[in-house]
């Protein structure tokens, strides 16, 4: 399904919560949206973690006619993941090492492992603002106008600014 799963509809037609739905729906997004992030497999696993162990401990607080579970789930990740940084270097360097595992050759290793690198090295160069979107729009996987309801920019906005960012970043690639 599309970023509005089932289990927030339902939410947002006043059913129940199937929080294990809601878990297994949103799982992949929050962790890429931290790989994006951060340094480290481990570090984005511990956030992703932290993020439902809040929203599970807050989810009494949910409003369901403000936002969709999807938007919620982000706005506290984007904490989390705020408040982790905030603690980090704040130069923190970004490990390259993806563990894809997959059928390939060293030197297509090396290559895959040269291309993160300078990718890493040329988003780090971004302001923060730029490396959230591209962080929502790529590792998160999520359309323009989400990012808007969680960003509280416009959807044109955001649409903007990614395509500078991206502009940006291929020139110098």
């Amino acid at each position: 399904m599309g970023y509005e799963d089932a289990a927030t509809k339902a939410v947002s037609e006043g059913d129940a919560t199937d929080w294990n739905a809601v878990y297994s729906e949103q799982l992949p997004r929050i962790y890429n949206y931290f790989r994006f992030r951060v340094a480290h497999r481990t570090e984005a696993e511990d956030l992703t973690a932290k993020t439902f162990e809040k929203a599970w401990k807050n989810r009494s607080r949910y409003q369901h006619d403000l936002a969709g579970i999807s938007t919620w789930l982000f706005r506290i990740a984007q904490n989390v993941g705020t408040d982790y940084l905030r603690s980090r270097r704040p130069h923190l360097p970004l490990d390259a090492a993806m563990a894809a595992q997959a059928d390939s050759t060293p030197e297509s290793e090396v290559e895959h492992q040269a291309d993160i690198a300078r990718l890493v090295m040329l988003t780090a160069t971004l302001p923060e603002p730029q490396r959230e979107l591209i962080a929502l729009k790529y590792g998160a996987a999520i359309n323009n106008r989400a990012i808007a309801e969680i960003t509280g920019l416009t959807e044109s906005n955001v649409g903007t600014i990614l395509s500078r960012t991206l502009q940006k970043l291929r020139s110098v690639w």
